[in-house]
């Protein structure tokens, strides 16, 4: 039998040389990988200066050299945060404005150039999903989101078309409970999405319903991402946003074809209750007092 960590390597020396991490000019715009993430990363909105360390895993002496050679280049300007004089904050000048967008460009290329090289792009693409959900789970985020905008209705969408193939009786959600947006933002509730480098993989919203009560709705994360303790995450974020708002008490509600969503409630604290809404497809249901 192939010894697994062979498999493990063969896979980083594959990955490795079909991204041209190696190349000591990569994608061809004659400098290396290093230096195309950091413009990559100040490009897509980055601009703290140690937040971007943080999020490339660089050192602090290797991030001011790839910082001062990028100045070099005319394409990165640095200065004090304007807020806080004991940080800095970095920016794409004009040119550096356009390496960022040929690097897009060019990346894309590879992208679909990957994809077309394997008769079965779906599956490709979830086993490459597994894997950046492992490797990048210690830094997936949970921000606050609009749940009418383009995260959620991803998270949503992949939500719904779960529950269509998991419940027998399929679903539909003009005949759920399902919360209108404006009961999951402040100062009712909120909608939370989790982000893996920009991914939307996990999602959980908070229907406010007055008088300090508030109910979870529509958790949900990305197969590739179970097992991660992301569900936990979630829900803990969740209750820390409900004490912000003085909700003093959470409700929800969950299907049988759900099994590991009921034993996440019953393993963090929840008690389960009688019905306390007309929602066809709920048959267990649950409170939390903060």
């Amino acid at each position: 039998m192939i010894d697994a960590l062979k498999r493990v390597r063969r896979f980083n020396r594959a990955v490795t040389s079909a991204v041209g991490a190696l190349d000591a000019s990569f994608l061809g715009r004659g400098r290396p990988l290093g230096s195309a993430r950091v413009i990559n990363a100040i490009g897509q909105g980055r601009s703290d200066v140690a937040a971007l360390r943080e999020y490339l895993g660089l050192e602090t002496s290797l991030m001011s050299r790839l910082l001062r050679t990028l100045e070099d280049e005319g394409l990165v300007e640095t200065a004090v945060h304007p807020q806080d004089a004991r940080r800095r904050v970095a920016r794409l000048t004009k040119a550096g404005k356009a390496e960022f967008r040929a690097y897009e460009t060019l990346s894309n290329a590879q992208a679909k150039a990957i994809l077309a090289a394997h008769p079965r792009p779906d599956e490709l693409l979830a086993a490459m999903d597994l894997i950046a959900s492992t490797l990048g789970r210690d830094r997936v985020e949970i921000q606050e989101a609009d749940p009418r905008g383009e995260a959620a209705r991803y998270c949503l969408d992949a939500y719904y078309a779960e529950l269509s193939r998991r419940f027998e009786q399929g679903f539909e959600v003009s005949r759920s409970r399902n919360p209108a947006a404006g009961q999951m933002v402040r100062p009712h509730g909120a909608f939370l999405v989790a982000l893996s480098d920009g991914l939307p993989v996990g999602c959980v919203g908070m229907k406010g319903v007055g008088d300090g009560v508030a109910e979870i709705k529509r958790l949900w994360v990305a197969p590739s991402a179970r097992g991660l303790g992301l569900s936990r995450r979630l829900m803990q974020r969740a209750e820390d946003v409900a004490r912000e708002l003085s909700i003093a008490t959470l409700r929800l509600d969950t299907n049988r074809a759900l099994p590991e969503a009921k034993q996440l409630y019953l393993k963090t604290g929840w008690q389960e209750i009688e019905r306390f809404n007309d929602d066809p497809y709920a048959d267990s249901f649950f409170e939390k007092q903060l």
